[in-house]
């Protein structure tokens, strides 16, 4: 036993065909033997965030069905389980997932299985910590990673240090209060910002509301 419990769910999106997803039972799911985590900075109450099916993933997800990706290098930030890079691979999009929970490696490919799909292109996101692997992007992408009150500057150095010099940025965001920090930290490294309103029903029929975040730099 791994030391923690999952379940596998059908995940709507836009009406094309749901993802199969595995992913924690529930937040209460806790397992760090090795201190894997710990080491990451991960604490045990957010441990089980990058296991969970998030409203703001979904719609990312959702954006990604029609989104223009063709010819592009794509990176999602912070994926969790992964909805928009496996909807990206399912689309024969260039790619990669990027997390700093030691688990979400695992879980995406799982998940690439269960919708047949090949081995996903994964590496290490640590926002504070060099990876010069993970290379240079056309398109950056994530959904609701503005939750703490330190993470504008981390992330808009994070994306900064992966970026092309043309890039496009977009953050699905559910209308945390640590937006205008971050857009602030993009506009000084030379980005433009155009926010539109993603208040809806999700596929899934739940209400949402929140913002999508579109940067550019040409």
């Amino acid at each position: 036993m791994p030391g923690y419990l999952v379940k596998f769910e059908a995940v709507s999106l836009n009406g094309t065909a749901d993802l199969q997803i595995r992913s924690l039972l529930d937040s209460q799911q806790y397992a760090d033997p090795q201190g894997a985590a710990a080491a990451m900075g991960i604490s045990p109450a957010s441990w089980s965030l990058f296991g969970m099916v998030w409203p703001s993933a979904r719609i990312l997800a959702g954006l990604m069905e029609t989104f223009e990706l063709q010819g592009k290098r794509i990176l999602e930030v912070g994926c969790g389980l992964g909805l928009a890079s496996l909807v990206c691979q399912r689309r024969d999009m260039d790619i990669t997932a990027s997390d700093c929970h030691p688990l979400a490696g695992d879980f995406l490919t799982r998940n690439a299985g269960l919708n047949g799909m090949g081995l996903p292109k994964y590496q290490n996101g640590n926002w504070e910590t060099e990876n010069p692997a993970l290379g240079r992007f056309d398109i950056i992408i994530g959904s609701d990673l503005l939750y703490e009150r330190n993470q504008p500057a981390r992330l808009s150095a994070f994306i900064e240090r992966h970026a092309e010099q043309a890039v496009q940025v977009l953050i699905v965001d559910p209308n945390r209060g640590n937006r205008p920090g971050f857009s602030r930290c993009m506009t000084a490294l030379g980005y433009t910002c155009e926010e539109s309103s993603l208040d809806g029903l999700q596929a899934c029929g739940e209400a949402y509301k929140g913002k999508l975040l579109h940067y550019t730099r040409h």
